[in-house]
């Protein structure tokens, strides 16, 4: 166990509950080492599928508790509203012998029961958010908690009431990909490979292994013969993929999943795939121009909305599943690689959208509750200030609260 951090003063509990997807997870598990760096205990709620989620601290118990949906099928909702009740009580029994000084949600319906709980026990609460639209529990618990952690500067379904306890940090990133922030982004010259890294997801998606090989197929022989491609793809769309780049005569590499991405991420010059909330933070932290093809399924859009900032500042292309073929994916690329400038320019672009200091701004949020009362004033009269991106928001806001 860690010592103590004299700058803290006294090691603390902290309750981190998430839902059992890697995009909720990932955040919380970055800021349990930092919390445990700091010397404070930690402990974590999530469902029998977030338990068993690689990633998760040696030092971090689980606790696993009934997490219910909360359907409009009325015999779904009743059943959904008593496991979030189950679950609730034994979030409280945990409490009792943990104590923890505030209780973080990272969304997901196994977020709920713990949150609810720690309310009625008058323990602190934090929410993060990783998306730029409030997931529905985040939805549903945001006018109960104390503190709002936003990754985005503007966030969809977020009632403009609230700004004043939102805090805009970032998304964490795993240490071993924010250690690539200060690298520079590869060499690309007329005469350089063109290291393309296409991913959708943890086990791919199909629509890629459908359209990419063709579209970089398209591209004009100046950049097609310099393709060096690296492509995760599902299990069962692997061989047909690896015979259309035989085909095509582009050489790459095809896995279902790959333990080294950071260190291909890092020697990429272009990745084309998905837009969740992790994926948006690590290309940003490390400075990676990309092609983003939002989830068209994914919850309120939101991986749509995940795409605006690096957009709008240059350091990426959306294109719609609809119109994603491989003339309009050979068409944006040439767009962005027409010279080794206009990449490397999306790249300075991507790295400027970047928040490094994501876990640490979180953890020193969190840190603000339930502690030593004249390091808490002194902590709270720091943050005061509005974040950076909160600023831009404010100015969307009138006197009356009302979006403009």
């Amino acid at each position: 166990m860690n010592a103590p951090n004299p700058a803290i003063g006294v090691s603390r509990h902290f309750v981190l509950a998430a839902g059992g997807t890697g995009g909720h997870l990932i955040p919380a598990f970055a800021l349990a080492i930092e919390l445990d760096r700091r010397g404070h205990h930690v402990a974590l709620v999530t469902d029998e599928r977030g338990a068993m989620i690689p990633g998760k601290p040696d030092f971090m118990p689980a606790h696993v508790l009934p997490a219910g949906r909360l359907a409009k099928n009325p015999v779904a909702l009743a059943k959904g509203l008593r496991a979030i009740w189950q679950g609730r009580a034994m979030a409280l029994r945990l409490f009792e012998s943990f104590q923890p000084s505030c209780v973080i949600g990272f969304g997901g319906y196994p977020a709920l029961p713990a949150l609810l709980a720690a309310r009625a026990a008058k323990i602190p609460t934090v929410i993060h958010e990783q998306n730029a639209v409030l997931g529905r529990v985040n939805r549903f618990l945001s006018g109960r908690v104390d503190a709002i952690a936003t990754a985005y500067a503007e966030v969809d379904r977020l009632d403009p009431k609230l700004w004043g306890k939102v805090h805009r940090v970032g998304n964490p990133v795993r240490p071993e990909v924010l250690a690539l922030r200060g690298e520079a982004f590869p060499e690309f010259t007329e005469d350089s490979l063109f290291r393309v890294l296409v991913t959708g997801g943890s086990q791919g998606a199909s629509i890629l292994s459908e359209v990419v090989p063709d579209g970089l197929a398209m591209l004009p022989p100046a950049l097609r013969h310099r393709l060096q491609v690296t492509q995760q793809c599902r299990p069962e769309d692997l061989e047909a993929v690896r015979a259309r780049y035989a085909t095509h005569e582009i050489p790459a590499e095809l896995g279902t999943y790959f333990e080294d991405m950071q260190a291909r991420l890092a020697g990429a010059h272009l990745f084309i795939g998905r837009a969740g909330a992790s994926t948006i933070a690590e290309l940003t932290a490390v400075g990676r121009p990309a092609i983003l093809i939002p989830l068209p399924i994914a919850t309120d859009d939101h991986q749509a909305a995940n795409t605006r900032e690096m957009v709008a500042a240059g350091g990426a292309r959306a294109i719609r599943q609809t119109g994603f073929t491989p003339k309009e994916l050979a068409k944006q690329i040439q767009v962005m690689a027409q010279h080794p400038q206009t990449l490397a320019n999306a790249a300075h672009a991507a790295w400027n959208c970047g928040l490094p200091n994501a876990v640490s701004d979180l953890a020193d949020l969190v840190e603000g509750f339930g502690g030593d009362p004249i390091m808490d004033v002194i902590r709270v009269d720091k943050r005061k200030a509005v974040p950076s991106g909160q600023e831009q928001l404010a100015t969307r806001v009138n006197a009356t609260g009302e979006a403009k």
